[in-house]
């Protein structure tokens, strides 16, 4: 099936990707960024900006790739999603698609990554639109003679109704990381993560499944994850909203990011060797998600 690939307004291509259920996904070339994913009622689950930039796109899912946030010498959230990635023509085996529609990117390090990040790789994404959720499959190639590290995260903003309507289960008795508190290190107290202020905390070796239920809209996200240990969740708040040059002043209170995230523990490749992480966010009907965090999911894999 060939790829429905249009130009918009900003003059980056995007890929289109239909469901017959009626659902929609919408993948920039730039960055690989997911900028929209609509359900088969063509509801918006993603957050995107009411302010952008000529160049960056502040919400849906990016890719942050080799390093996450200022923890490094590169540029914000590395490099990756300031690049141009191409449409994949020789992808390595995945499993079946399934009824989903789906696109193979890729992004190979340049002349100007290497001068900067001396590495050189191979960096695939691989995303699936299904009835009902949006898996996201990245994998990187160390293509050098050498071993190098990295950090990875997929950053989800999520659409909610209201953040001090919105909770977090999942995550309660986790250690983590405050970004607002020096990066020291906490335990979580808390039932379930809720929000009255900036939050900005990187949760350490989490579940597989998190939900993240909004009550007002009586939806759950739920968000499996392989090979990405770490979570980040981030909400800027409205002091920090106001200073973001890409974010319109009451953004805040329509977003909530829920990160999947390989932070903590860096992930190391030998030459040649390849690393692979999943993400599968589906959205549900639900006003309530408390007891349905089964512990053999959470332990033994994807439902």
């Amino acid at each position: 099936m060939p790829l429905n690939i249009v130009r918009q307004a900003d003059g980056f291509p995007r890929i289109l990707l239909t469901h017959p259920s009626g659902s929609s996904a919408e993948v920039l070339l730039y960055g690989s960024q997911v900028v929209s994913w609509k359900n088969e009622r063509r509801e918006e689950l993603l957050f995107m900006s009411s302010k952008q930039l000529p160049k960056a796109t502040r919400g849906g899912i990016s890719v942050c790739f080799p390093q996450l946030g200022n923890l490094g010498s590169l540029e914000q959230h590395g490099f990756a999603r300031n690049r141009m990635w191409s449409v994949d023509s020789d992808p390595s085996p995945l499993p079946p698609a399934n009824n989903q529609s789906s696109v193979n990117l890729v992004s190979k390090s340049t002349d100007e990554d290497l001068k900067i990040w001396p590495h050189s790789f191979e960096l695939r994404l691989h995303i699936m639109l299904g009835p009902g959720k949006l898996t996201l499959i990245p994998r990187v190639r160390n293509t050098d003679n050498k071993a190098f590290s990295f950090m990875f995260a997929l950053r989800n903003y999520l659409s909610v109704s209201d953040i001090s309507e919105v909770r977090v289960e999942g995550l309660e008795t986790l250690d983590y990381f405050d970004n607002l508190s020096k990066r020291d290190r906490f335990t979580e107290q808390a039932d379930a993560i809720t929000f009255d202020g900036k939050f900005e905390r990187v949760y350490l070796s989490t579940p597989r499944k998190i939900a993240v239920i909004d009550h007002e809209k009586k939806r759950t996200f739920e968000l499996w994850k392989d090979g990405m240990p770490d979570a980040v969740v981030w909400n800027p708040w409205d002091k920090k909203a106001k200073a973001l040059p890409d974010l319109g002043d009451e953004d805040y209170q329509s977003m909530l990011c829920v990160d999947s995230a390989a932070i903590e523990t860096r992930v190391v490749l030998k030459p040649f060797e390849e690393w692979k992480g999943r993400q599968e966010i589906s959205a549900v009907s639900s006003s309530y998600c408390s007891g349905q965090l089964d512990p053999r999911e959470v332990l033994y894999g994807f439902h």
